[in-house]
């Protein structure tokens, strides 16, 4: 075993690097920098580029970085210390964004939650970080009220979508949907956005602490199904040093690019790579707060974004797009996909459609967790071999283990996804059982991330996701992946997509149940015929005991909060059914 352990251990072998694209750096020299501080460099290297663009508001770098002074001069007003966690419920909205890099900016830890999120999640959240003070979007106000009494909480600054909008999208705005919502200004502890900021003018003192780079500054939280949500503690050089790996992986990066930010900052894919990576490349982030899938082909053609960063089912609505179908699309440049897997012939269509539309760019599948600040793997531009999620970014060591014995497998077997470098993170907060479980270190010493994820790696150090061990189907002693099952259906010309789930059997234990979304422009009457079709299909791919037992057809899958297919609902759904 000493020489398979040799295959894939830190600092030995890195196979992959030949495929990385001339240029890229095989190692990075990290600055000793804070987050803010690396928006700061941005901003003296391209003062009059702009950071970002907001329905009809935009904004030069010059400009950003005195608006996130003003914003950190009135954190210093209102209280805010060094190593004081400062919550932000919000959307893409400039405010939000400027209110991160000030709390990074006097030294304080910025507290990332969905303003979507029910009261006792919120409550949650804001116990578990021990945060002292707020910044909401309006909408989530009222339910931060209903449960404040049982936190730490001392104020809190509500901010609205509108403010930024230029004034005839915030006429229109407050018209429809700002006049809706009310706001306890009438408390002594909330404030609007423009009276914290009032505050920060009186202020004379000091804003800036300087922090090591390894001190914390992100707190986000797990995107998991199942399970309550942890908290994910990462430092100043977690983010940056992910943020640096990204960039260089997707080249070229020109100051003065675009990219469209969907993907929210309450999330670590959205706000490390849509958000903070692009802001430091000089990339202007066209802000997107609340999104509409329908709405994706007008937004492209509004916007022309050179970078486009998303889950597989944003790209499945671009390229079924009317609107799209006769653009010259020549100005998107890359295309980056996470958060879920990509199928293999869904990514072949979105490289055709690239290619018709007079666009070098392919879908990119990447490979991440919050735990790893991020994209820690990503697919090279001109290396693709089908089904990869790429190779491992500079300074990221990538290792498959039994997911019992924990011993280090040979290529091409399938194993635990276990994660090293410097973009793994600090910890759980207050779970120190779940670090154990997780952050474990080798024999000598390294310390590997235990990622949860089925994996495997190929002799060139191409990794190929297969599954996450939670997710697995066990049906008569056999393991059955989904996520494998769900990608043979989906080539099946009639099928969009299809989310595969695990249901009782009376002797099995377990079999797997297929829900199917049709085609636009399919016949569902002819599903039986569609149903015997899929059967074949899955026949000529998969084991005999992996073919589902059961078949669904819906109009639309339910997703999660930031787009995944919520597998979860569909397997409480069945278990509802079945009490």
């Amino acid at each position: 075993m000493k020489k398979l352990k040799k295959q894939q251990n830190i600092n030995i072998d890195k196979p992959w690097i030949k495929f990385y694209d001339p240029g890229v750096p095989l190692t990075i020299d990290y600055p000793n920098s804070m987050l803010w501080e690396m928006v700061r460099d941005a901003s003296l290297k391209y003062p009059t580029k702009l950071a970002y663009e907001y329905y009809g508001t935009s904004v030069t770098f010059r400009k950003f970085m005195s608006e996130i002074e003003e914003a950190a001069m009135g954190l210093k007003a209102i209280g805010v210390e060094k190593d004081d966690v400062v919550t932000i419920c919000a959307p893409n909205i400039p405010q939000a964004i400027v209110i991160f890099y000030a709390i990074n900016m006097v030294g304080a830890i910025a507290n990332m939650i969905h303003p979507l999120s029910a009261e006792k999640e919120i409550e949650h959240y804001l116990v578990l970080s021990k945060s002292k003070y707020v910044f909401t979007i309006d909408i989530a106000v009222n339910k931060i009220m209903n449960i404040i009494d049982s936190t730490v909480v001392k104020k809190v600054v509500v901010m609205s979508a509108s403010e930024k909008m230029n004034k005839f999208v915030k006429a229109a705005y407050i018209l429809t949907q700002g006049r809706k919502i009310k706001v306890p200004y009438d408390k002594d502890n909330v404030f609007s956005w423009a009276s914290f900021l009032d505050f920060g003018y009186m202020y004379d003192g000091e804003c800036v602490c300087k922090r090591d780079t390894n001190d914390p500054a992100v707190i986000l939280y797990s995107g998991g199904t199942t399970g309550s949500p942890k908290g994910i503690l990462l430092s100043n050089k977690n983010f940056n040093a992910a943020t640096l790996q990204t960039t260089s992986m997707i080249q070229p990066v020109n100051p003065g690019d675009t990219i469209l930010t969907i993907m929210p900052i309450f999330h670590a894919f959205g706000l490390n790579v849509c958000i903070h990576t692009p802001l430091c490349a000089g990339v202007k982030c066209i802000l997107i707060p609340i999104f509409n899938y329908k709405k994706f082909g007008r937004l492209i053609k509004q916007y022309k974004p050179n970078f486009i960063v998303g889950v597989p089912t944003l790209l499945e609505t671009m390229i079924s797009d009317e609107g799209l179908k006769y653009m010259d699309l020549s100005f998107i440049k890359d295309i980056i996909t996470g958060g879920d897997v990509i199928s293999i012939p869904l990514k072949k269509r979105v490289d055709l459609f690239m290619k018709e539309h007079g666009s070098n760019a392919t879908a990119r599948p990447g490979y991440g967790l919050t735990e790893g600040s991020g994209a820690s793997c990503l697919l090279p531009v001109k290396n693709q071999p089908e089904g990869s999620i790429g190779v491992p970014c500079q300074d990221i060591f990538y290792r498959i283990v039994d997911p019992v014995t924990k011993e280090v497998l040979p290529y091409g077997k399938e194993g635990e996804i276990c994660i090293s470098g410097t973009c793994v993170m600090l910890g759980y907060l207050d779970n120190e059982e779940e670090n154990k479980k997780t952050l474990v270190p080798d024999e000598n010493g390294v310390l590997w991330l235990y990622t949860g994820d089925i994996g495997r790696m190929d002799e060139n150090g191409f990794v190929y996701f297969v599954q996450r061990i939670k997710r697995i189907i066990i049906s008569s002693g056999y393991n059955l992946y989904p996520t494998h099952i769900e990608n043979v259906i989906e080539l099946h010309p009639d099928v969009e997509t299809a989310c595969v789930i695990g249901v009782p059997h009376p002797y099995k234990g377990q079999v797997a149940k297929a829900f199917i979304v049709l085609s636009p422009g399919v016949d569902s009457s002819d599903s039986e015929v569609i149903i015997k079709e899929i059967k074949k299909l899955c026949s000529v791919y998969l084991a005999k005991y992996s073919i589902p037992y059961e078949y669904e057809f819906r109009d639309e899958l339910p997703k999660t909060m930031i787009g995944k297919v919520a597998y979860k609902i569909l397997e409480d759904e069945e278990e509802s059914k079945r009490v």
